[in-house]
């Protein structure tokens, strides 16, 4: 497995809190988490210093899709062995690299039916801009170096089952220590958007150990923060020495910050109108896609549904926040189009959602509504307090003999 990876903090052991940041999949939307995490590691530099960075205060990061891509640029390290993108770097990525991921037709009046023609012979993207951009600036990196731990989901279409990358699981098992590179390639591969990714994983000698076809980890789990608290709790029961153990009820050890790409404002429909649809219907009702809609929606809330109760979410504040905007129409709910006009929209929509207040879904009527009296910033600070407190308490723990450390609740 090679050397010992650096970790910017301390295990879990030494605290209190078990610390989880999520980010969903979303394409060009990534954008909207990463004025999010800009201002959440403003908030830490002013508590802690300039040079603190999130991988400094998380026990794990997960990231599906676009969000794979963020955790990989705010784990992998650098030549000084400190992350190699800063939260804030997020969003000029994106504004620099998004046009050339995703190409737009000059003439607004085909691009819509070109894409159309394109998707019909294949993906509508090539992909050789992002796959050489991410092999650039990840270079050799494996999983196993990452700064803090990761999780990040793709899906098998060879075995017809997700394959999780996770910091957690390669230390068992080598033949997941792929380079992040095709781990954010693999991630990102949406169907119809960009081909599927095919890569080995080799060992020592070079000689082969596993091989992937992969495609977009949002297919399985789109929001991976159930997955990131799985993989943790995983650790847990098979006694890691990183973390203390949890009795069963006693999930509010957890924090988590669960990041949301905004979601289209879906249409909503009648048994009447689809007892009527066939085939067509399904994937075309009315003007929409209600069978994309369906799964979309069905997998998202059903991640809110158990995190709500597994987390307590329904009754407290305290640990866990939810930021996401389901309120977008149009071209800006859109994963690709990557005009300037539309991605100056979506770090807006970012801007804007720092100031509503925090909200939670409601799992009857599916929408999201306000919850308590904060906005979402003031949250973040709260957070950025409980982290800050987090990590010092790791740090003043672990000069005392592990003997007479007491973990008490927070």
């Amino acid at each position: 497995m090679g050397l010992e990876r650096s970790r910017s903090l301390l295990p879990q052991k030494f605290g209190k809190l078990i610390t989880v940041l999520s980010i969903d999949g979303g394409g060009i939307r990534g954008l909207i988490p990463g004025v999010i995490l800009a201002f959440l590691e403003s908030e830490l530099q002013r508590l802690d210093g300039e040079d603190a960075r999130l991988a400094d205060y998380f026990d794990v990061i997960a990231g599906t899709s676009t969000g794979g891509l963020v955790t990989a640029m705010l784990t992998a390290p650098n030549e000084k062995n400190r992350p190699l993108f800063a939260a804030r770097d997020i969003k000029k990525f994106y504004l620099d690299n998004s046009p050339k991921i995703f190409p737009q037709n000059k003439s607004k009046l085909f691009r819509h039916a070109a894409k159309v023609l394109k998707s019909l012979s294949g993906p509508k993207y090539n992909g050789k801009y992002l796959h050489s951009l991410v092999k650039e600036k990840l270079g050799d990196t494996k999983l196993d170096r990452t700064l803090t731990n990761v999780v990040i989901p793709t899906f098998d279409i060879k075995n017809l089952q997700p394959t999780i990358f996770s910091s957690f699981q390669v230390k068992h098992n080598p033949s997941l220590n792929a380079l992040l590179s095709d781990i954010c390639i693999a991630t990102s591969a949406a169907p119809t958007y960009l081909p599927a990714h095919y890569f080995q994983t080799k060992d020592a000698e070079g000689k082969a150990m596993r091989e992937f076809n992969l495609i977009d980890g949002g297919v399985a789990a789109n929001n991976p923060a159930l997955v990131a608290v799985g993989e943790v709790t995983r650790e847990i029961i098979e006694n890691s020495p990183d973390f203390v153990a949890i009795r069963p009820l006693e999930y509010d050890r957890f924090l988590v910050i669960s990041l949301g790409t905004g979601c289209h404002k879906a249409r909503k429909y009648s048994a009447d109108e689809a007892a009527k649809w066939g085939v067509l219907g399904w994937l075309t009702g009315n003007g929409s896609t209600p069978l994309v809609d369906v799964f979309n929606q069905a997998g998202a809330d059903m991640v809110s549904l158990y995190l709500s109760v597994v987390l307590k979410a329904l009754s407290s504040q305290k640990t866990y926040l939810r930021i996401q905007d389901d309120t977008l129409l149009g071209q800006i709910s859109s994963v690709d189009v990557a005009t300037l006009k539309n991605l100056n929209d979506l770090v807006e929509v970012g801007e804007q959602l720092l100031k509503r207040p925090v909200s939670r879904l409601n799992l009857d009527t599916g929408n999201y509504q306000p919850y308590g009296h904060e906005t979402n910033a003031e949250a973040l600070k709260r957070f950025a307090e409980l982290l800050s407190q987090e990590k010092r308490l790791r740090e003043s723990n672990s000069k005392i003999p592990s003997g007479n450390i007491i973990a008490d609740k927070a």
